[in-house]
């Protein structure tokens, strides 16, 4: 039987990672007066991360029940920073040798009774926690963006031990977030299976020719009632993100088609990352290297 974090209210929550979903999970744990800590090598990253958090946190812990602003801090260090940690979230880039890396090391350093997660949105966690002496306290948290969107995907990454799941799913909403289990493994878990199809085929009209992402967009918000579009959404996430997704979902099915993937390529060549780099799809974002 796994261990449950023994007094997990009192001890910081860590985050790998500061990037666009990094800092937004770093901020849905703080908001209940603890105390969350952000490693990335990235100084001026995690400074931005912490920024962010920072500015946010007021206005989303008053809209959750119980909720207080607590503190988000920026630790350079790994292992300082996961230590003495109830949870860890690792939220890097898609790349299946980083994961692997990190998960490695997080077997070693993190405390015995930390829960142990992948905010992958494409990989499940069995991919990079095999043969690891604690997987069973490791399983996948997919975060979408909060705090626009708070719910999450939970999936074990085969061995999770069912008391830890059962953790996950009735302590997270404490922090005004929504947890939905994964019944069996999924590649892009749930709602992500059907974004992709969406995602790609918008992707796929534009490279095609027969619409600019303007357009898409400003039809997707008509007919379904949303205040952006995949394209704005796509931008949000970084199409940097968004390439390394579906590279992961084409070498599984190589025959989806490849025009979305060459499209993700031309703008991330050009610099274009979305609402990170300042422009992606669109061009209208803020200075990124202003906190």
């Amino acid at each position: 039987m796994a261990a449950i974090p023994d007094d997990y209210r009192n001890r910081p929550v860590a985050v790998i990672g500061a990037g666009t979903l990094g800092r937004r999970i770093a901020l849905m744990f703080a908001t209940r007066g603890g105390t969350v800590l952000v490693t990335d090598p990235n100084g001026t990253r995690g400074t931005q991360a912490v920024g962010y958090a920072t500015g946010e946190l007021p206005t989303v812990a008053a809209h959750i029940d119980g909720g207080t602003p607590g503190i988000v801090s920026y630790v350079p260090d790994l292992a300082d920073a996961v230590a003495e940690a109830w949870l860890v979230v690792e939220a890097v880039p898609e790349r299946l040798d980083l994961k692997k890396s990190i998960f490695g090391q997080l077997d070693q350093l993190c405390a015995a009774d930390a829960v142990v997660s992948s905010n992958s949105s494409s990989y499940a966690s069995r991919l990079f926690t095999e043969g690891l002496p604690t997987r069973d306290r490791m399983l996948n948290t997919h975060f979408y963006m909060p705090p626009a969107s708070t719910t999450l995907d939970v999936m074990s990454d085969g061995d999770t031990a069912p008391e830890i799941i059962d953790f996950v799913m009735s302590t997270f909403p404490e922090y005004g977030l929504h947890p939905f289990l994964c019944r069996k493994e999924s590649t892009g878990f749930i709602f992500n299976r059907i974004w992709a199809a969406l995602k790609r085929e918008s992707l796929d009209v534009v490279y095609e020719g027969v619409s600019t992402p303007q357009d898409v967009d400003a039809m997707f918000k008509l007919n379904f009632g949303t205040e952006a579009g995949p394209f704005r959404m796509m931008d949000s996430v970084g199409l940097d993100v968004v390439l390394d997704i579906e590279e992961h979902y084409a070498q599984e099915n190589p025959h989806l088609p490849e025009g979305p993937r060459i499209l993700l390529k031309r703008y991330i060549a050009d610099g274009k990352l979305g609402v990170k780099s300042g422009a992606g799809f669109y061009d209208d974002y803020p200075d990124p290297n202003r906190l």
